[in-house]
């Protein structure tokens, strides 16, 4: 467990996301690794051609269960600093949708608790993929947006 002070960084972004920046963010002197995850568009889908992506979130929810994610892995791990930076928008084949970095003194701590981060954020943070292909789009697997809330101008029964 970390007890010392950390400035960790969770954002939703529009625009590329500035890898380099992010692992100067969370290198500090005490450290001797940092750990990263660099998760992209591939090319494919359930073995049809992938086009382009479309991530949505409910972004104040998502930010909120980004740093719960954080504070886990304090509590998990002996890590110094994390970073979780998650695309949002249209994003084409090759461009990185969630980069996490996580630095600590040892890599072991580094690598377990950036594998945690990533397998929580996709079980937990309401963030939704749709794939696009030649013959349309579907939501991915367990990735659906909630439906709006119906509104009736119906007049109650009776």
């Amino acid at each position: 467990m970390t007890t010392s002070f950390h400035n960790d960084i969770c954002q939703l972004v529009r625009n590329p996301i500035d890898m380099p920046a992010f692992i100067r963010e969370v290198r500090a002197p005490e450290d001797g690794a940092i750990v990263t995850f660099d998760g992209f568009v591939r090319n494919q889908s359930h073995n049809r051609p992938t086009l382009y992506l479309d991530y949505e979130a409910y972004e104040s929810m998502a930010l909120a269960k980004m740093r719960e994610i954080t504070a886990q892995m304090h509590e998990k791990f002996a890590i110094h600093r994390v970073a979780i930076v998650h695309r949002l928008g249209r994003l084409e084949i090759g461009e990185t949708s969630v980069f996490i970095a996580v630095s600590s003194a040892h890599r072991a701590a580094a690598f377990d608790a950036c594998r945690f981060a990533i397998d929580t954020l996709k079980r937990t943070v309401p963030i939704w993929k749709k794939e696009y292909f030649e013959d349309g789009a579907v939501w991915a697997d367990g990735e659906l947006p909630p439906a709006p809330a119906a509104t009736s101008h119906a007049k109650p029964a009776s």
